[in-house]
């Protein structure tokens, strides 16, 4: 309880030291009425929806690609595979973005593999380490036990770095979410809360980029708390991080 009155007494004093801070930052008052112009007149709500449909899909596509190839290094032979593919982290968009667009077939198809190939190979690299680090008395136990190999493998490999891959993939979807004002930015065609950012900040219309920054902080603290309190569900024994 005493938590959550610090939470709340810290913003109220960030919320007054910005009211008066005054100067090019708009205030709060400024903020909220331009919030309010934006849902009920741009359609705010719609935008946000998208953006958040968006991202869903591709954490999904990350989190089986991600999941798929750190459990396929337990076998030796497609561990060149998985290294490869978790160094593309250093690569970045540029070119392949011109690559991705060839294929896509659509804009918003083009935005999801945008955010799948900037996501999957950190969430990747997270998960080979993890499952490298599995200390091998835990898998000469699990034999010992008279486990069949794929039995070894669900309880050793998959059920016992399930608290790892919930906590990297809420780390994940933090930067996914905020990657995608970037993706929408880049493509543009299909909307998004990323496009009404980008057109308020070219007409210097602060107020409503405030607001705009304003829901896409509320909406990512929401999603991290949502997968946060998920991990604490399904792997109480999990250490809090």
């Amino acid at each position: 309880m005493k938590t959550w009155l610090y939470r709340i007494a810290t913003a109220l004093v960030i919320v007054a030291v910005w009211q008066m801070a005054g100067g090019a930052i708009p205030t709060p008052r400024d903020v909220a009425a331009s919030l309010a112009t934006l849902w009920a007149e741009r359609g705010l709500f719609d935008q946000l929806l998208a953006s958040v449909a968006l991202e869903a899909r591709a954490l999904l596509w990350s989190t089986v690609l991600a999941l798929g190839a750190g459990y396929l290094t337990v076998l030796p032979a497609f561990r060149p595979a998985v290294t490869a593919l978790t160094k593309l982290r250093f690569t970045g968009l540029v070119g392949w973005g011109f690559v991705l667009t060839l294929y896509a077939a659509s804009g918003r198809q083009l935005e999801e593999w945008m955010l799948v190939f900037g996501i999957a190979p950190y969430f990747a690299t997270a998960m080979v380490s993890a499952i490298a680090d599995i200390p091998q008395q835990r898998f000469d136990h699990a034999r010992t036990l008279g486990m069949p190999p794929w039995r070894v493998t669900w309880e050793v490999v998959v059920r016992g770095t399930a608290d790892t891959a919930l906590e990297t993939l809420r780390q994940c979807a933090a930067m996914g979410w905020m990657m995608l004002t970037m993706v929408e930015g880049l493509v543009r065609s299909e909307g998004g809360i990323g496009v009404m950012m980008l057109d308020a900040n070219k007409h210097l219309q602060l107020d409503a980029v405030f607001a705009l920054i304003a829901v896409v902080l509320v909406v990512g603290v929401a999603q991290d708390f949502a997968l946060m309190y998920l991990r604490r569900a399904l792997c109480p024994y999990a250490k809090e991080r």
